[in-house]
């Protein structure tokens, strides 16, 4: 195989034109045959069993070109950009010159690559130290929340609704005296002043008793996500069924046995005071590595190539895809709920893509300035953390080349973030 490079008009932009000999296509196109002649039905042979000059003659040569070129064209593909140190940071925009059985197949890839990062001042920059103080307030608000989760539910019924009740109701919600949908729910339990229905909707429950029923008016809000109902007066049918109440614990010594692993309430606030403690430093840290990479990348200019800012908007994407599949949903569902076309739901995360690759081609340009890589310790241990984690066995993530760098890359992050750190001036 050989290839010729060439520069575009467009900065860090590579046309790449390829080509791989006759005997290497052929031989993959043999392949290619193999593994596809089981589905094609010739009349006078056995499905599966036509040759290969056949199948060609009954189709025509053309039949394998676009398999045997994805057969044979990825593992070319990359060893060559590894072999001509070229870091490709978008898909490649294929153009096929030559493609054919007996002849070297001809490509040219046109590719956008990892620009070049002019360092600014990464070495004694300020910024401002970030400290946290538990109070005793922060450790009730915590003892408070767990007194929540603690609570029994106590049923009402000698009195009208009140604020932060829970409520049993059955509702069918009409607009221009037609039900909607979603509109109706029965045995629905709904907390006053949990401000998840309709503004006005909980405030009209209040005062209502046990068998009651009611028409509430509402308006539906402007920003709602269904078009036919933004904007839109809508009277719901209200029944309720029941009235419940939350009864919070005493604190006390019994209620840090029953809730934790100590004996009086004294240990369990020192126990929190400690973890809010251990959780402040976490943030303090965190914000003190962001403010400081902030820093850095602001002493930067940047021309980052559109490939890499569509691919981390790609990756935002699929991890919430991925999320909403959990969830039972799919992308296409959502995106319909929330009024969003897939074009203006990908420009949200436009901004913060520009951003994240920014700042990875800032640290990875302080990494090689600075000749930072992780030692054979750091990285043995993530991959034990790894191994744990993902359940698999420490020597095949180890023979995984992709996955290995992937640890590598991270950990050198890591570490630059800390020297970045270490070499400011904190105020």
């Amino acid at each position: 195989m050989s290839i010729k490079i060439e520069k575009t008009d467009n900065k860090n932009e590579l046309k790449l034109e390829f080509t791989i000999e006759a005997k290497k296509f052929d031989e993959a196109m043999k392949k290619v045959y193999v593994k596809s002649v089981k589905y094609f039905n010739i009349p006078g042979f056995r499905k599966g069993k036509a040759p290969m000059n056949v199948v060609e003659k009954y189709y025509g040569p053309e039949i394998f070109y676009e398999d045997t070129f994805n057969e044979v064209v990825p593992e070319e593909y990359e060893k060559e950009l590894k072999e001509n140190d070229i870091e490709a940071v978008s898909r490649p925009d294929i153009d096929i010159k030559q493609i054919g059985k007996g002849q070297d197949l001809i490509f040219t890839a046109v590719v956008q690559t990892k620009p070049e990062v002019k360092l600014g001042k990464y070495k004694g920059i300020e910024i401002k130290k970030k400290e946290y103080n538990v109070s005793d307030d922060d450790v009730e608000h915590e003892l408070g929340h767990m007194a929540e989760k603690n609570a029994r539910l106590v049923s009402i019924d000698d009195r009208p609704v009140e604020n932060k009740d829970i409520t049993v109701i059955d509702f069918e919600g009409f607009v221009d005296e037609k039900p909607f949908e979603g509109g109706k729910a029965e045995k629905y339990e709904l907390t006053i002043g949990s401000n998840t229905f309709i503004p006005g909707f909980e405030d009209q429950i209040i005062g209502m008793k046990i068998g009651e029923e009611k028409d509430i008016n509402v308006t539906f809000p402007e920003e709602y996500f269904s078009e036919e109902l933004k904007g839109k007066p809508a009277v719901f049918k209200v029944k309720l069924h029941e009235i419940k109440k939350k009864e919070l614990p005493e604190l006390d010594d019994e209620f840090a046995k029953d809730t934790s692993e100590f004996d009086t309430l004294k240990e369990l606030k020192e126990s929190i005071k400690e973890k809010l403690e251990e959780e402040n430093k976490k943030r303090a840290k965190y914000e003190t590595e962001d403010e400081a990479i902030k820093k850095v990348c602001e002493t930067v200019d940047i021309e980052i190539p559109s490939g890499m800012i569509e691919t981390e908007i790609d990756n935002a994407v699929n991890e919430v895809k991925a999320r909403l599949q959990y969830q039972g949903m799919t992308l296409e569902s959502y995106l319909d709920m929330i009024g969003k076309t897939m074009e203006e739901f990908r420009k949200e995360y436009e901004e913060q893509a520009k951003t994240s690759v920014k700042n990875r081609l800032v640290l990875d340009a302080i990494i090689k300035e600075e000749k930072i890589e992780p030692d054979e310790k750091a990285i043995n241990e993530k991959l034990q953390e790894m191994a744990k984690i993902y359940g698999k066995d420490e020597k095949e993530l180890k023979d995984n080349e992709g996955f290995m760098n992937y640890i590598k890359e991270s950990l050198s992050h890591e570490k630059v973030v800390e020297f970045i750190v270490s070499n400011a001036k904190i105020k």
